[in-house]
């Protein structure tokens, strides 16, 4: 069977998938970030199925959702509608299109900067500083090196539920992951449905970021583990920066 591209067949299942990352307790968490800031425009940077994207919309702020998937915009577009949040939605990869506005802020939530490779991510957050105003803010993460060792590489992820199954065989070579996905659809007359695709994430150090960051215009003002965990073993790293900010 052919595989797919990462999310053309996970997009429709992703969020029902993750309900278990507690999505209200995140969003939150991020919200009170940005709240310390002047904000009234952003841009979700990897939108995917857009929780976060209408999560920011509710919250006040005027957003606009950006994600490569043509399938992953298409369940945001109607997760959107039918929440009664207008949100703007476009089709684009950050590490190649310049966006043709500016916006207050930028966020790239859950694993968005692990699918960018390595020789393009200056190219990727060059085009974040250009889609930002002076003293914008950009609110990210990334997976950690410690997440992708102990818990990626070489295993089997396998979530089993009525109407679906999720499995995940996983690799990690060198900076590289490499996650065959399998999905089995339950149909309405009892069969199942496989659909294959392959997602490939890049392993990234906090000192890469710090760097990238620092040579794209960037500001560093905080790196934390998720949600208030020991960043040195949380599996998931969060950075805050600005566009020049302070020196």
């Amino acid at each position: 069977m052919e595989r797919q591209s990462a999310y053309t067949n996970l997009a429709k299942w992703f969020e029902y998938l993750n309900d278990d990352c507690d999505y209200e307790n995140w969003s939150q968490s991020l919200t009170a970030k940005l709240s310390a800031f002047p904000l009234e425009t952003g841009i979700d940077i990897g939108c995917g199925g857009g929780w976060f994207t209408r999560a920011f919309q509710k919250a006040g702020y005027k957003m606009t959702g950006l994600d490569k998937s043509v399938e992953m915009l298409a369940y945001a577009q109607q997760a959107a509608l039918q929440a009664g949040v207008r949100s703007e939605y476009v089709l684009g990869d950050i590490a190649a299109v310049k966006l043709p506005k500016r916006f207050d802020f930028a966020t790239a939530i859950n694993d968005c900067i692990n699918y960018i490779p390595k020789n393009k991510l200056d190219s990727a957050f060059k085009n974040v500083a250009g889609a930002l105003k002076k003293g914008g803010i950009f609110l990210f993460d990334i997976s950690s090196p410690r997440k992708f060792e102990e818990k990626i590489a070489n295993t089997v992820s396998v979530d089993d539920r009525a109407d679906v199954t999720y499995l995940a065989f996983n690799r990690v070579e060198a900076d590289v992951a490499t996650l065959d996905v399998t999905l089995f659809i339950k149909e309405q007359n009892g069969s199942y449905t496989r659909l294959d695709e392959t997602h490939t994430q890049y392993v990234y150090t906090a000192e890469e970021i710090a760097d990238a960051l620092q040579r794209n215009g960037f500001t560093l003002l905080e790196t934390a583990g998720h949600l208030g965990e020991d960043i040195k073993t949380a599996d998931r790293i969060s950075f805050l920066a600005q566009k020049g900010g302070r020196q």
